[in-house]
Parts: structure tokens; C-alpha cells; sequence
């Protein structure tokens, strides 16, 4: 099968997250993408040994892609380097600002050389301004950006508990990056990216602020919604939790009338509309906790099907071996599923011999198969 990506090359010098789920998305696109390491590889190999003696980010992050070892400061690495972004469509980077050019590779240079090559820088604060040379994690962005500011509950901030800002600066750097090809197919020319952490976090926080500055800053509330109710987790009869996100007043009179049994309700002014409901929040959770505490979990969730109103009824944990993604009845992507880790040695390049690139990972088979690659070795600057 044909992918949209098919025949591009990727060369992506990378680690963590951000760029490496960029790259990741371009592989699973069809493109070629050769992963350059550090000599003692990607500092993500190392953050745990728990998916089959790998780490778990590095496994989901780097499926389907190819390995190289590269030292650059090193001439004949840097050569390497040079002959791959000679042949390469995209280049992707996100060690500090200024890095690359200190390697020798400033993306001034590499635009004027390469005319078609797509370069996408990724960093924690832009390029240019106070904070450009300084490191940025996931977390300090998540704390800076206010985000750790509206999550978690009343008592204290939290960390999401996924690396958010990585995932939405990677993200973003695919959607540019498949901006950019659509440009270059029209105009013959390729583009200079920046994508930054800091910028994804402060596009996320765009209502939070509004909120702020018209007056009513959102509180942090855990499942619950400072601008929406009722919606949040109620306990049934037999304990079970079930959540609920009522989105407009329509689905609020379905679940009055429908669920909660109580028509009166469901044509109550004092409710007919989510700020009234908002200002009244504590007796519009009420009114509603009082009912599904009432309620044994499989009736009521008859009910709800039957009212059409959206909920769930698990809060899983990720040590809860009956709310494991596998066993969901929601498939994850035929691709991700199918990672797992690959060989852990990365090859390096000598004097003596061509340099030979290591899958990481195992791609779906239709990858492999259309290249020609064989899952342990493949042609570095082929």
C-alpha cells in the first residue's frame, strides 16, 4: 500500500520526546526517517526498562525509524551528516538554540545550499528573546505556560500526567512540516520551521486566560469543569463511578427528564442554561449525585444510552489490569499497537567500514517490506 510520505527522507537529530513524535508521525506517513544519536544514544533509551527491557517512551517514539551513532565533533561524522542532508527532504532538530550552527550546520547555510530542504527546528522558548538559551522540560513549561496552574483539585497545581507539552510542540511540528511539503510541491522550495514548547502551551491557554481577564479565573476543580456542569464523576448505589459532560442544554433536559426522571426539572429556568447551572453548581451536582446514588450502575447506564447523554464508566489506573488500552474495546492505531522494541545495539560509523543504521524498532511489515529494508540493517546514506 502506498503512503502518503512514500520516497521522502527524514533525517531527524533528536531526543526526548518532542522531535522524536514529529519524526515518528513522518514515519508512520511512509517517510524514511534516519534517527541521529548522541554516542551514548538517546538520553529517553535510559528513562526506564519496563516494555520488555526498553523504555517505554522510546518504544512508543521511534517505531519504524532507523538508527545511526554520530559523534559531531568529529569531522568524518559531520561529513556523514552532510552527505545525508545533501539527499534529505526534511531536517529535523531540537537540541538547544544554537546548537546545530555551533556544529556547523547553521540553518541559514543549510537553506542556501539546499533550496528544497524543510528545516524544523524545535525549542523551549523560540529562538530569539530572554529565555532562548535556556533548557525547557515538559514540566517547567507546564507550570510557566499556567497550565499546572488549572489542573489537578482545590488543594495544590499539577503535572498533567502525560508529557502534554512535548506531544503539542511535536504535533506541531508535523502539522508545519506537512504545511511546508504542500508549499514546496507548488513553489519548488523548501522552508525554515521554528516551533517552540513554550508557544504550544500558550495556544492551549488561550480560554484559561481569557477567562482571567474577563474576570472570572478558572479554578482548579480535578474531573470537574470550572465553565461547564454538570460534569465531573458521580458514585451509584453499588459504588461504581461514572462520569458525565453535559455539553449544551439540550443533553441537560434529556438527562432531567430521561435520567433523572424528574420533568419538572428539565423545564426549571433556574437550570435552563449551563451559567445558570454554573452559578448553581452545587445543587446542580447535587440533584444529580442524589439520583445516581440512588441508581445501581447497570440501569443507569441504560438510561443513559437510551437519553443519548455521553459518559464513561471507568477512571483507570494504569495498574488496573481491566482498564489496560489492550483490553479496552476502543483499538489504539494498527501501527502504534504493533510497536515493540527492536535490537538494543545502534551501529556506529568507523573509519574502516560504510556506516550501517539498526532499526530501533520493528515497523508495521508493510514498511519494511516496500522498502527493501531487512529489520536489523539498512544503508545509512544509501
Amino acid at each position: 500500500m502506498t503512503l502518503p510520505l512514500d520516497g521522502l527522507l527524514v533525517v531527524s537529530i533528536e531526543q526526548a520526546v518532542a522531535a522524536p513524535i514529529c519524526s515518528c508521525r513522518l514515519a508512520d506517513a511512509g517517510a524514511r526517517v534516519i534517527k541521529i544519536e548522541r554516542p551514548e544514544g538517546d538520553f529517553a533509551r535510559y528513562y526506564d526498562k519496563v516494555a520488555g527491557g526498553e523504555s517505554a517512551y522510546f518504544v512508543w517514539l521511534n517505531r519504524g525509524k532507523e538508527s545511526v551513532v554520530l559523534d559531531l565533533a568529529k569531522n568524518a561524522d559531520k561529513a556523514l551528516l552532510a552527505a545525508m542532508l545533501r539527499k534529505a527532504d526534511v531536517f529535523v532538530q531540537n537540541l538547544k538554540p544554537g546548537a546545530i550552527a555551533k556544529l556547523g550546520f547553521p540553518v541559514e547555510r543549510l537553506r542556501r545550499d539546499h533550496p528544497r530542504l524543510i528545516v524544523c527546528s524545535i525549542s523551549g522558548y523560540g529562538e530569539t528573546g530572554p529565555y532562548a538559551a535556556r533548557k525547557a522540560y515538559d514540566l517547567l513549561i507546564q507550570a510557566e505556560s499556567g497550565l499546572a496552574s488549572v489542573t489537578g483539585g482545590p488543594e495544590a497545581p499539577a503535572r498533567v500526567g502525560v508529557s502534554v507539552v512535548d506531544v503539542a510542540a511535536g504535533l506541531n511540528a508535523y502539522q508545519a512540516i506537512l504545511e511546508a511539503l504542500i508549499a514546496r510541491g507548488t513553489s519548488g522550495h523548501g522552508a525554515a520551521l521554528s516551533v517552540s514548547m513554550f508557544d504550544a502551551m500558550a495556544e492551549w491557554m488561550t480560554v484559561p486566560l481569557l477567562q482571567h481577564e474577563g474576570g472570572q479565573p478558572p479554578r482548579r476543580l480535578g474531573l470537574a469543569h470550572p465553565s461547564i456542569a454538570p460534569y465531573g464523576v458521580f458514585r451509584t448505589r453499588d459504588g461504581a463511578d461514572i462520569l458525565i459532560s453535559i455539553q449544551s442544554d439540550r443533553e441537560w433536559r434529556a438527562l432531567a427528564e430521561k435520567v433523572l426522571d424528574d420533568p419538572a426539572l428539565a423545564k426549571d429556568d433556574h437550570f435552563a442554561t449551563n451559567l445558570k447551572r454554573v452559578e448553581r453548581r452545587a445543587e446542580t451536582d447535587g440533584r444529580v449525585a442524589t439520583v445516581f446514588g440512588a441508581t445501581d450502575v447497570a440501569p443507569l447506564i441504560e438510561r443513559l444510552a437510551a437519553a443519548d447523554i455521553a459518559f464513561a464508566t471507568r477512571i483507570c489506573a494504569a495498574s488496573a489490569s481491566a482498564c489496560r488500552p489492550a483490553r479496552s474495546p476502543i483499538r489504539r492505531r494498527p501501527s502504534s499497537a504493533r510497536a515493540r522494541a527492536g535490537p538494543t545495539a545502534r551501529c556506529r560509523r568507523s573509519a574502516s567500514t560504510p556506516p550501517r543504521c539498526a532499526r530501533n524498532f520493528w515497523p508495521p511489515k508493510r514498511q519494511s517490506n516496500k522498502r527493501g529494508h531487512s529489520p536489523s540493517s539498512a544503508n545509512a546514506a544509501a
